[in-house]
């Protein structure tokens, strides 16, 4: 089985050529460069680069793989959540190919083709604990199978990659944020600032990351931060993440063991390349009587890879969607998970 996948849902224009046996090619055009001078993504710049872009990058897949349309056993596109202009244009891309080389057409979750990729390089199995950490979201949920998903917790606030993004900014450095803070902070000092953890201690599994947000921009306010203090403020800001995301950690483990006893804790979203992140997390899985796996870095931001492969999933379980299939600027994994409280909030 061969898929074709496409990724157009935020600032990376992605295709990718996907087999039951692993990545035949996987390009991406980042338009990081369109978005700098702006701080952060603009809606109708991405889908602009997006048309121009995919049809190109789509070939070069093809080329790349060895491969024409007439190889392939479907073709997958991210339909949602995401920016409604980027997603029209790679979900009209696939619908246009499917159509015309009569091929089956999945519309894909981003979310879940997050949730599913470490499954391209790992055997494991369902069920699994899943945290989805990425600029838009932030949740624990418990993956049953595929199209199976059970939220425990999300973020009342903001996202965690957002706050990276906003934090960055007010110390001065560049577009996107995570990278530059994790950056800077591997040359500072932990526990130079004493930053606030909301809800650590709390029962649940819910998020907060906005009273942190507050609590640097606060400390910046007061005149207090040179260019030499940046690294160590960087450094505490991504410790007090980290205590978050584990501390939450606790609390997910313990209903996850509640349901099906010890399993595996799969991370994925962009914020899992964060070398730290990612290391207290591992730790603190196996602390916890828990395996731990998560995507190659390369995996882990926007790629069309995980959206062929999520493709790939439902082809098998012939979970395939028609021409109607329209684009969803919010599509959250668990339909039936109760409105987390707070206005910034990310389906």
């Amino acid at each position: 089985m061969i898929l074709l996948g496409i990724e157009t849902s935020c600032d990376e224009t992605a295709a990718a050529i996907v087999s039951e046996h692993g990545i035949q090619s996987n390009l991406v055009h980042s338009q990081l460069e369109e978005h700098r001078p702006f701080g952060g993504v603009v809606p109708e710049i991405a889908a602009r680069s997006h048309i121009e872009y995919l049809d190109s990058l789509i070939k070069r897949a093809l080329n790349e793989a060895e491969l024409n349309f007439s190889n392939l056993d479907g073709i997958a596109a991210t339909a949602g959540p995401g920016l409604i202009g980027g997603l029209i244009v790679g979900l009209t891309m696939a619908k246009s190919i499917a159509l015309v080389h009569d091929l089956p057409l999945i519309a894909v979750n981003h979310l879940e083709a997050h949730a599913l990729t470490p499954r391209i390089t790992s055997q494991i199995d369902f069920p699994y604990l899943l945290l989805l950490i990425s600029g838009g979201h932030c949740q624990f949920l418990i993956v049953d199978g595929v199209g199976h998903y059970r939220r425990l917790g999300t973020t009342i606030d903001d996202a965690p990659g957002e706050a990276f993004d906003k934090v960055a900014r007010m110390v001065g450095l560049d577009y996107p944020g995570g990278p530059a803070i994790e950056r800077a902070a591997s040359q500072g000092r932990a526990n130079r600032y004493a930053l606030p953890r909301p809800l650590q201690g709390r029962a649940g599994c819910d998020f907060s990351f906005s009273g942190l947000k507050t609590a640097v921009s606060r400390i910046i306010a007061k005149g207090k931060v040179l260019e030499k203090d940046v690294p160590d403020l960087c450094a505490s800001f991504q410790e007090a993440v980290a205590d978050i995301l584990t501390d939450r950690l606790r609390h997910a483990a313990q209903a996850f063991v509640e349901a099906y006893g010890k399993g595996v804790l799969v991370v994925a979203g962009g914020v899992a390349a964060n070398g730290i992140l990612r290391e207290r997390l591992k730790a603190t899985a196996n602390e916890i009587g828990f395996s731990f796996a998560a995507p190659p870095l390369s995996l882990c931001t926007d790629n069309a890879a995980m959206v062929a492969w999520a493709g790939i999933e439902r082809l098998r379980l012939n979970m395939v969607d028609d021409l109607t299939a329209a684009p969803r600027a919010r599509w959250p994994l668990d339909p039936n998970a109760a409105p987390a409280i707070g206005a910034g909030v990310k389906a």
